[in-house]
């Protein structure tokens, strides 16, 4: 850290216990600190884990894509995907590997091609649902593309699923609902925190956390 307040000792202890998940409000019990230094630290972190997962390459394999909504219950007397409040959400999954979310304004065919061949290789196999945003994927390039019709009740066949991402939405809504509401323009930070957690969820997070630090040290003025 630069021009930090706090020890290195502390910022320690303080990345461990966020490694663990631990809220907020408890690591300024454990720790001692105040509520704004840990506000402003975990902030720091998140901003750094946004960083990391924004700079992940191309996925290339079988790549499972779909759509979620975050937000407030669906409104009544609302229709369509994401009625009411709702952030509309995108996800990228490479079966058994990495996952790549992107917040959207529509999930309609423009934006959700725009994404997928930014972050697709064109030799990738392809697996969706079937929403009609996703249709002509084999027109600009990707020469294998199967899906799953949910409206039919259809959850899996012999050649395709999106269970995968599918479990990340599970896993990312389930976690985010224990902050009791997540304010709209911190929402982006959580959801990649779910993200960089998700993609080492293998791996000793801690020890990550630290190894980007010792590198690229935080800046605070």
């Amino acid at each position: 850290m630069n021009r930090s307040r706090i020890s290195e000792a502390k910022f320690r202890i303080l990345i461990k216990y966020f490694s663990l998940d631990i809220e907020a409000t408890k690591i300024v019990k454990l720790t001692g600190l105040s509520e704004v230094t840990v506000g402003k630290y975990l902030k720091a972190i998140r901003e750094r884990m946004a960083e990391h997962c924004e700079k992940e390459s191309a996925f290339l394999g079988k790549i499972e894509v779909d759509e979620s909504y975050f937000g407030p219950r669906r409104v009544r007397g609302k229709r369509g995907r994401g009625a009411g409040k709702k952030i509309p959400v995108v996800g990228l999954l490479k079966r058994n590997g990495k996952v790549y979310t992107q917040i959207v304004e529509e999930c309609d065919r423009y934006t959700l091609h725009k994404l997928i061949k930014q972050k697709v290789n064109r030799d990738s196999v392809i697996h969706s649902d079937g929403w009609k945003g996703y249709d002509g994927l084999v027109d600009i390039g990707y020469k294998k593309h199967y899906r799953v019709r949910h409206k039919n009740n259809q959850f899996a066949t012999k050649k395709s699923h999106i269970n995968g991402i599918e479990n990340f939405w599970g896993l990312a809504k389930v976690r985010l609902s224990k902050f009791r509401g997540i304010h709209k323009h911190t929402f982006y930070l959580h959801l990649k925190e779910c993200e960089f957690r998700f993609n080492f969820r293998h791996h000793d997070i801690y020890a990550i956390l630290l190894k980007m630090f010792i590198q690229n040290p935080l800046k605070f003025c």
